[in-house]
Order: structure tokens, then sequence, then C-alpha cells
């Protein structure tokens, strides 16, 4: 059912936009339809809001768009916490990539061949182009070819219906030829990216092979990245023919450490993965290099993560008589701190990764979070408040700004934040009660006008939930 409720409300999208006939979007048009697109993705999954991991891959999408032509679009890049290899272009230029298939990556080759490909897929107003094409297929075949779009963030083990399977072969049947020609492009622009980027191309191509490799998932489920990217074999042969035949452009790339890679990867595994897996590789690892300070961190991280805090602790101090100063170690030796309910020591070595790196989230995050436990609730605000200026897509600190704000008796900023909250987490009907008391209480005209926008919506899709909530129960 995630599989269907997903498409279903992204289909509802996109009939706002194409209510009798279809049409090429507009930029604006995209660029709406991405807000609408933006929030079925939260009600439905988990986005993964990890500053360093979210950073780390947003860090790579801007370098590689400093080569691109001048872009229509703010570009923004999110991993999604799901173990399955897949990787999508959403419109308006969201990227988007499963933390399953972050995982399998060995470099960052690897990680920038997958986004460059994404992004040349926007770039090429690839869905775009797909609307387009749906005049010719009817509104019927549309419904498959956004599934065949996006089945891929629904996970593998959810798409096992007939009915779903069936929409899709009958719109993937008329769109086939256009969706290899769109693969074909999206890599032919890509390499040309990621060599202007100084990335080697050889880094995609290794990494749909390790894609290749896990093509099926287990019985009659659907392989989520050959799903949303046919022609796989036929992409690995132009990469390879490619390669072969330019020598002298990829020895003239500059070498690249992949430091920050190897750190971001041993923090996602650790945080994201499999717990018992995590645990096991962790620990012998640290067995066998103990003065490894990669090696420490990661188990630190899959300690704290398991209720383990005491020997977390122990990790990340370790780890810091290698690597003093670093307010990556910093702030999680703070953020143990914390969930163990020390909140005067978490607070202070918080505030030490803060005088290092005054921007990192997740110090600001629970920061934030020690000041509001310490009834600290002015410096509370203001700590969450500077977090939401650098992420404003960051649900957790709307929530927590939002009771800071309540408990400073700031009711009208208190229920917008709670009511963005709700709203971005799916659920509309808390979302509308928050919002309708923003909307009494707030002076301001333009803040009323996105108020009354936001309230308009949310009482929409809660009532289109009430209707499929009384379907489902007939």
């Amino acid at each position: 059912m995630k599989t269907f409720n997903f498409i279903r409300g992204w289909l509802a999208a996109l009939l706002i936009f194409f209510p009798s006939s279809a049409r090429c979007m507009t930029i604006q048009e995209e660029e709406e339809l991405s807000q609408k697109f933006m929030v079925e993705i939260n009600a439905h999954y988990e986005i993964i809001h990890d500053s360093v991991i979210s950073n780390y891959i947003n860090k790579i999408g801007e370098k590689i768009l400093t080569v691109t032509p001048p872009q229509n679009f703010q570009y923004r890049f999110y991993v999604i916490k799901e173990d399955v290899y897949n990787a999508f272009a959403g419109p308006g230029g969201q990227i988007f990539i499963h933390s399953g298939l972050f995982e399998a990556l060995e470099n960052e080759d690897e990680l920038a061949g997958i986004i460059a490909h994404e992004i040349s897929h926007v770039i090429c107003r690839h869905i775009s182009q797909q609307m387009e094409q749906s005049k010719k297929v009817g509104i019927g075949a549309l419904a498959g070819v956004a599934a065949g779009v996006l089945l891929g963030a629904a996970g593998a083990g959810a798409v096992g219906s007939a009915a779903a399977l069936g929409s899709l072969a009958a719109s993937q049947s008329l769109m086939l030829a256009h969706s290899r020609e769109d693969e074909t492009q999206a890599d032919q622009r890509g390499v040309d990216f990621l060599i202007q980027a100084g990335y080697s191309p050889k880094g995609l191509l290794t990494s749909l092979t390790k894609i290749r490799s896990k093509q099926w998932f287990g019985k009659d489920q659907v392989p989520t990245y050959l799903m949303t990217h046919p022609a796989v074999e036929d992409r690995m042969a132009y990469l390879s023919a490619w390669i072969d035949a330019n020598p002298a452009k990829i020895s003239r790339l500059p070498r690249h450490s992949n430091l920050v890679f190897n750190w971001t990867h041993t923090r996602l595994v650790a945080m994201f993965g499999t717990e018992k897996d995590a645990l096991k590789d962790f620990k012998s690892w640290v067995s066998r290099e103990p003065d490894n300070v990669m090696a420490l961190y990661g188990y630190g991280l899959i300690l704290a993560r398991t209720g383990n805090r005491n020997a977390a602790v122990d990790r990340f101090r370790e780890a810091l008589t290698r690597r003093a100063f670093d307010p990556v170690l910093l702030t999680e030796l703070g953020k143990t701190y914390f969930l163990d309910g020390r909140y005067t020591e978490a607070l202070g070595i918080l505030q030490g990764a803060l005088d290092i790196s005054p921007d990192e989230t997740e110090s600001l995050f629970y920061t934030g979070r020690c000041y509001m436990e310490l009834g600290k609730f002015q410096e509370a605000s203001r700590t969450l408040e500077s977090l939401l200026r650098n992420t404003p897509d960051y649900p957790d600190a709307m929530f927590y700004l939002g009771s800071a704000y309540g408990s400073l008796g700031r009711t009208s900023e208190a229920c917008y934040y709670l009511g963005r909250f709700y709203y971005i987490r799916g659920d509309y009907r808390n979302a509308a009660l928050q919002l309708e008391k923003a909307l009494e209480t707030t002076p301001d005209p333009q803040k009323k006008a996105e108020i009354e926008m936001l309230l308009e919506d949310a009482k929409k899709r809660h009532t289109v939930k009430l209707r499929e909530s009384e379907t489902r129960r007939r």
C-alpha cells in the first residue's frame, strides 16, 4: 500500500496541472509541482536530515552544477533512508539517492557519477518531455509513466501488485524508446559534466556494475534502479567505449582524496544501516585497527544508536585524542551526553563544536535542545532560528522551535512552525489546526498569505485522506 499511497498522491498533484489535456510544463509550474512532490516524499519516506551527510551530498551536487549551463532551478540533494539501490530526479531540481545505493558505493567518483546522471535528467527536462508525451498516450498511461519514473521511491518489497505492473507495462511499452533515449542523453551530458568537474566517468561505470549485479531483490519484486533507469547494459557499453576512446582526458583528471567520502560513508552505515551488521562490522574493524580514528568514530556511532552510550563516549574520546578539536567528533560526544540526560555537559561540548564550526547543523540542533531541557527557551529559539536560516527543510528543528516559542508565550510563531512541521510530515489534520491558530494571531500580511496557502492545501489533503480511509473501510 505504501507504493500506491505515494503514487496516488503524486498523480493527484500531476492532475492539478494537467486536468484535461497534457502539455509541457513551464519552469514555474515545475517549481510549484516540486513543492507538492516534496510534501509527498516527506509524508511517505524518511529523508535523512543529517548535516554531515546532507552537506556532503549537496557539495558534490553543487560542484557538478558549477560546470553546467545556467540553471532555472535551485537544486537540492537528499538521501532517503531505504535499503534499496536507487536514485532519481524529481521535478524542479530535486535529486534523491537511496541510502542502500550510497552504502554500496566505494568512492566519490561513483557517487558523483550517479548525481551527475540525475542532474542531466533535470537539465534535459525529461520530466516535462514525459508529460508532453502523455498527450499521445492518454491519462491512463500517464499513471503508468509516473509509476515508472517514481516506483523506486517505494522500495523493492512494496511492488507486488498485478494492477501496478499491468499499468506500468502498458505505459512502458509506449514510452520505452523515449526512456532509452533519455538515459543515453543523460549519460552523454553527465560524462561531460563529470570531466569538467574533475571526476572520472569510470565511477559511473563501476556504480552501474554494482547496480546491475543486484538486479533482482527477491521473488515477484521489481528491481528499483533498473525500473526507473532502463537499458543499463547499453549504458555500460557506451561508458566503456567512451573511456577506452578517451584515455588522455581521463589521465589529465586531478587526483582527489576520498577521505571525506569515507567519513561520510562510515557515518551513513553506522547511523542508518542495519544495526546488527553495523555493530558487528565496526567492532571487528576496531579490533583489527584500534588506533584507526574512522573505525572508532563508526563504532561510537553504532554504540550510541543501540543505547550503549557509556561505551560510545569512550570511543569518541579515544578518537578525539587522535584528532583533537574535530567538530564532528565533538558534536557526536555532546549528542551522546544529551541523549544520556547530561544536558549541562552536552551543552559545553556542543558550544565548543560551534566555536570551531558555527554553522554545524547537528551542533545547532542539539544545542537548541539542551537549552530547552535546561529551561532556557530564549536561547533555544535563537539557536534553532539560526539553524533554520541555513537549513530551512529540517522538520524536527521546526517542531522544537515551535515548542520553544510556545514556552515563551509567542503563540502565533509557535503555531506557525508546528503547522509547518505537521504539514511536512503529512499530518494534515494537526497542520490545519495549528495553521488556523497562527492565522488568527499573525499580524504580518505576507505571513498571513503564506499561512492561508498552506492551510488551504492542508485541508484539501486531509479531506482526500478521509475519503481514502472511508473507501478502504467499505
